[in-house]
């Protein structure tokens, strides 16, 4: 009897040398694996070597047992996960619902490969859309006093619900370092692109003020570095001096929308890998 495998996705990453590919593809091969996509890259400026491969027709188990020599031959980081597997996910959310109902609508409609465990608001604007879209909303208030605690609850969470990702889907809070250490490539942040120029209230008002030519959005894994995080995506659109301070908030918005779904994407199928400060991500 045949046996059916999913597809399998393997990443990685180790010290750049001669070798690397040539073990990698006949250790696929040599448990009767099929390679029906390969990228790899080589960095120069960090001398280190990464790798996306997708496998068809063999086992997690078997590619799992083959990598371990590799590991110790090579220094290797790599991961494994079974191709369209949705991740677990916790979204994040202050007031402003464009980014939860855009990824709430591409999860169901556009076959975005999340699986929204839980949807947590330091305000209780936004719990209607998580009803609506039938993912449980906890109510986390935070405050100078209750920061602490509140983090605490959003940790336990994490763990109760065996969520791989958490989304800031525009979650006006600073997380802590701990928070960041804790969950350390698994929390992916979007905000306007103005940074550093126009930081604080209103800032496409500020935006507007100077008359600025071009927005856009910035999508990045967050580390205790405030909005400094390995960046994953950006994009820009064109302004003029005719756009009111409320169409560059509309222009913003959308710009926002899109590169988080599109950062979101490519985390969920493992196409970015961390490169130091910056990112590898195999599109």
């Amino acid at each position: 009897m045949t046996v059916s495998h999913p597809t399998l996705v393997l990443t990685l990453s180790c010290p750049d040398g001669p070798g690397i590919v040539h073990a990698v593809t006949g250790l696929i091969a040599g448990y009767g694996g099929n390679i029906v996509q390969s990228q790899q890259f080589g960095d120069p400026d960090t001398g280190r070597f990464f790798m996306r491969v997708e496998i068809e027709n063999t086992s997690r188990e078997a590619i799992d047992a083959g990598m371990l020599g590799l590991v110790e031959r090579f220094g290797m980081d790599y991961k494994l996960v079974a191709q369209g597997q949705p991740v677990r996910t916790i979204l994040m959310v202050s007031k402003d619902g464009h980014c939860l109902t855009d990824l709430l609508f591409r999860h169901r409609s556009q076959g975005l490969d999340i699986d929204p465990v839980a949807v947590i608001g330091n305000h209780t604007d936004l719990a209607p859309i998580a009803e609506f879209y039938g993912v449980p909303f906890h109510h986390i208030p935070v405050s100078k006093e209750t920061k602490a605690a509140a983090e605490d609850q959003l940790l336990a969470l994490v763990k109760e619900l065996d969520a791989q990702l958490v989304v800031l889907a525009r979650y006006m809070q600073v997380l802590s370092d701990r928070v960041c250490e804790e969950l350390a490539g698994n929390v992916i942040n979007i905000h306007h692109s103005f940074l550093p120029s126009f930081k604080g209230a209103r800032p496409y008002a500020q935006a507007h003020d100077r008359g600025v030519k071009i927005i856009g959005a910035t999508a990045h894994y967050v580390t205790a570095d405030l909005d400094e995080g390995p960046i994953i995506e950006q994009d820009v659109a064109r302004v003029t001096h005719a756009d009111s301070v409320a169409e560059l908030v509309s222009i913003g918005q959308d710009v926002e929308r899109r590169v988080l779904a599109q950062a979101v994407k490519w985390h969920c199928e493992s196409r970015v890998l961390l490169n130091g400060n910056r990112t590898v991500v195999f599109a």
